[in-house]
């Protein structure tokens, strides 16, 4: 790849707000980036927390008392928190439900503060503006009880894709990137969930590929693959990457438009061959960037073997972490701008 196209930033940050992210990644890698995130700060910071946190207020929503705490747990058996799921009250038609996610302000915020620091040149030009979002799925499956969860999926997506036409309605084309995070599609299909439907395979494309869909051509799009990240630590170890290829390949049979970019995680562990191999017969789209999350932090040892063993299986790939940052200590930051911009030197 090109220089400005080596690295990519999953979306958060770190750090206290959106112009301290811009200004850093800038300074720190802009070289090496053609999309910036503003770094999912403030409320946004636990990922879809917020959103949890929105649907316990929700007037037409309440806690579910017909089922158990839901186990939050890790790839290791680690309980990292128990959640009291929602469903709708009764008497309640889903289907007129609204539902605010607030990326759309959050984003439209964000914007004006790009604009003002590209102007000032401390972005560069032809930099775009990320936004990344999650999927009906996201909240779903962690927040909202079985029961309720297929009519949720529908009353989610509807308020995901006005907030979506609110974003590119509000930034132009040229300067916007749509980032689609995909975490517990991943999970679902590794088993992590015990009560997922019979055609959650079918499920979860058609939807990926509407929500693709809905971003218009001239905008930037890819798909982030994700394991979660809510100790710094996967939720499921994965086997070796043959799931993450058949994701990709269904997403994008699902999607009428290009694609631009795909991210998907490499373990930090993951020097073997075996873990990569299946990547050597994806099928890519034409036009297609792959971002490698095998970036890790304070091994850089560790990044150039991973990326010596990912070059055995693929000739042409951009340079990534595992995860968003905004859940990991603060004071890996240095580290892990100092790693990224080291092999994107390098690479």
């Amino acid at each position: 790849m090109q220089a400005g196209e080596r690295l990519h930033l999953i979306g958060s940050i770190p750090l206290a707000s959106s112009e301290e992210v811009f200004r850093t990644l800038s300074k720190e890698l802009g070289a090496y980036f053609g999309r910036i995130p503003d770094g999912e700060t403030g409320e946004r910071s636990r990922w879809v927390y917020f959103q949890g946190q929105k649907l316990r207020a929700h007037p037409d929503m309440e806690i579910d008392p017909t089922v158990p705490l839901y186990p939050f747990v890790q790839w290791d058996g680690k309980v990292v928190r128990e959640i009291a799921q929602v469903r709708f009250k009764p008497g309640v038609d889903p289907d007129k439900v609204a539902f605010d996610t607030g990326y759309d302000k959050a984003a439209a915020a964000s914007y004006e503060v790009f604009t003002r620091l590209r102007d000032a040149g401390a972005i560069a030009k032809g930099t775009r503006f990320q936004v990344s979002l999650p999927t009906p799925h996201s909240s779903g499956y962690l927040y909202v009880s079985g029961p309720a969860r297929q009519a949720y999926f529908r009353v989610y997506e509807r308020a995901l894709l006005t907030a979506l036409a609110n974003i590119v309605k509000a930034i132009p084309a040229a300067d916007l990137a749509i980032q689609w995070d995909v975490c517990q599609e991943v999970l679902a299909f590794e088993g992590y969930f015990k009560d997922r439907p019979a055609d959650y395979k079918k499920q979860t494309f058609d939807m990926l590929g509407r929500l693709g869909d809905a971003v218009p051509a001239a905008v930037e799009m890819g798909y982030h693959l994700c394991y979660g990240s809510p100790a710094d630590e996967h939720l499921v170890q994965p086997k070796d990457s043959a799931v993450l290829v058949e994701m990709m390949e269904g997403i994008a049979a699902a999607t009428t438009r290009s694609i631009d970019f795909f991210h998907i995680p490499v373990p930090k562990e993951r020097t073997d061959e075996a873990f990569y191999a299946p990547l050597e017969k994806w099928k890519r789209p034409v036009g297609t960037k792959l971002y490698l999350g095998l970036l890790h932090h304070d091994d850089e040892t560790g990044d150039r073997t991973r990326v010596a063993v990912a070059k055995k299986f693929l000739s042409d790939f951009g340079l990534s972490a595992e995860c968003g940052w905004g859940r990991t200590e603060p004071g890996r930051l240095p580290g892990l701008l100092k790693g990224h911009r080291a092999a994107a030197e390098a690479f």
